[in-house]
């Protein structure tokens, strides 16, 4: 017997057959969702196979990861950096097994091969991306899996966690190396970063109509968490700001590769290749934090919900504790 329940996004058909694997479909329309429960329903009744074991014979995780991409990556925050990921993984040999021969070995070897490549916390990313495919598969798309293999898979301990910050001299080195840059946009783009301990889209994303210079705030609405916020602006982030054209609606309307491949350079000429865009949001809150902004205060400029989040971001140094 079918159970049909309304959902958020639509309504959520399951059905439960003894000897029968169980089946579940969200569809739009409480019309819908019964119509394809009396469908399914009748080719158990007449002993056919159930249709979505069929598609999947024909289908690769390769061809899981392909149809993501064209339907539900682009309607995610971060959708470019999530794009150029799954692109990546589609090389990889697992992409070529048919789901119905997917085994937790096949993602378990993807695993390996890939801690020697990059960090852990990239692996790990990667592989919960992956779990969310096939629930996503599962649930929405009604295709008929018993498991999740990735599941299955031992995740790698994480401990990437980085507390680089900026050195004695970093700052000027860093200052002296912007100052060669093409793109005039490039060196303001960075000073406030450090000001404002904004991410990469954070910043790029920034437009003169969520800027109030008067009240010295900015409004965040489009953020990695999902939750807009609006932060404080220091009197460098002002300066910054006048002395910007406003020719667009964006503050800094450069693109991300651009970004990317300035920084780059420029960390170069600076002489510290290891530092990361990154690590400019941990030197920003480290510095509020020195100034003697509370957690709470300090969770508002940044955005962070979990208080051990951003504790990984408060890297003080011994010689600014007054103890």
């Amino acid at each position: 017997m079918a159970t049909i329940t309304k959902r958020t996004k639509g309504w959520f058909v399951q059905i439960r057959r003894k000897g029968y694997e169980p089946e579940f479909k969200t569809l739009p329309t409480k019309d819908a969702a019964e119509k394809w429960a009396r469908e399914r329903e009748g080719r158990i009744d007449r002993g056919e196979e159930p249709l979505d074991r069929r598609q999947l014979k024909g289908m690769t995780l390769g061809d899981l990861i392909r149809r993501y991409i064209e339907e539900v990556t682009p309607t995610k925050r971060g959708a470019d950096s999530e794009r150029s990921r799954l692109a990546k993984m589609l090389g990889a040999p697992m992409c070529d097994i048919a789901l119905l021969d997917l085994q937790s070995a096949h993602i378990a070897a993807y695993r390996d091969i890939r801690a020697k490549q990059v960090k852990p916390g990239t692996v790990a990313r990667e592989l919960g991306l992956l779990h969310t495919i096939i629930e996503v598969a599962k649930r929405d798309w009604g295709l008929s899996m018993p498991n999740n293999v990735v599941a299955q898979v031992r995740r790698l301990p994480v401990r990437n966690a980085r507390d680089r910050r900026l050195g004695p001299g970093e700052l000027q080195r860093l200052n002296e190396a912007l100052k060669e840059t093409r793109n005039s946009l490039i060196r303001p783009a960075i000073l406030f970063a450090i000001q404002t301990a904004l991410r990469r889209g954070e910043l790029l994303n920034l437009t003169w109509a969520n800027i109030n210079v008067d009240t010295r705030l900015a409004h965040i609405p489009e953020t990695k968490t999902g939750h807009p916020r609006t932060i404080p602006l220091t009197g460098e982030a002002v300066a910054i700001l006048e002395a910007l054209p406003v020719t667009e609606e964006r503050v800094f309307p450069i693109t991300a590769m651009a970004l990317r491949l300035a920084w780059n350079r420029v960390r170069e000429r600076a002489g510290m290749s290891d530092l990361r865009f990154h690590d400019l949001r941990h030197e920003a809150i480290s510095r509020f934090a020195e100034k003697g902004l509370t957690m709470a205060e300090l969770a508002v400029i940044s955005g962070h919900r979990d208080p051990r989040m951003l504790m990984r971001y408060t890297h003080l140094r011994p010689a600014d504790l007054g103890v």
